[in-house]
């Protein structure tokens, strides 16, 4: 008999534990019915209501196949019963579409799209890209983030903030397309904060180490900070 959450490979997507027992209370059902709808109309003979409680405790997670048998017996979608995703296989799972029509959606290969996934390394030109954040509901941070251009992104701020902002104006838009204005007034307020804890740890004398951590946590956290301001400027990004 199968074994229980044995696919290595693809790894299982990331697991909401506390909202799978919040949907399954709300039905109010028991482990054991959710267990046996897996079994039943999922085809997955080994689930057992020990085994639902393990995923609801966090000490398990559902494999793929599971995660959509769960999603459909306690009515809800898979993007429910996940954490935020992170790569590209843990959108397209949140999102319940099949790799075949990710592939068909962004006019590529079956193999090709697969490699990417498991790659985790994103080589679609911008139409793809485009048709990628369409198929599978991407925000632009998600999309910048799934097809591996963060690092880049990291790498121009962490410039911009640190020496001339509007130098890196262009290199920054070729990565997230926002709006020219809207990105020059991020930058601008970017590069005025670290400024601004710079200025801190002069004025200690330059042993102020709780400005310093500060200017390094702030750099740090580059990215989140950008898509921060850029929602705000924009009204959402």
């Amino acid at each position: 008999m199968r074994q229980p959450s044995a696919q290595p490979n693809p790894p299982a997507p990331p697991f909401d534990a506390l909202a799978a027992r919040r949907l399954r209370a709300a039905l109010g059902m028991g482990p054991e019915h959710v267990a046996h709808g897996m079994r039943v109309s999922y085809g997955l003979p080994y689930v057992t209501p020990d085994l639902v409680i393990t995923w609801e405790r966090g000490t398990a997670r559902p494999g793929n196949a599971e995660l959509t048998a769960l999603a459909g017996v306690l009515w809800c979608s898979p993007g429910e019963l996940i954490g935020r995703p992170r790569t590209l296989r843990e959108h397209r799972v949140a999102r319940g579409v099949a790799p075949e029509d990710v592939a068909r959606a962004v006019g590529m290969d079956l193999r090709a799209y697969l490699r990417a996934e498991e790659s985790g390394q994103w080589r679609g030109d911008e139409r793809r890209s485009a048709a990628l954040a369409r198929v599978l509901g991407l925000a632009l941070p998600d999309l910048v983030a799934v097809t591996g251009r963060e690092i880049r992104l990291a790498e121009l701020l962490h410039s911009a903030v640190t020496t001339r902002w509007q130098a890196y104006v262009g290199p920054v838009l070729r990565i997230a397309p926002l709006d020219r204005d809207v990105l020059e007034s991020v930058l601008r307020g970017l590069h005025q904060d670290y400024q601004g804890h710079m200025a801190a740890t002069l004025s200690w004398g330059g042993g102020g180490t709780g400005a310093s951590d500060s200017g390094r946590d702030f750099l740090d956290r580059i990215v989140e900070h950008f898509w921060d301001r850029a929602a705000a400027a924009a009204g959402g990004v």
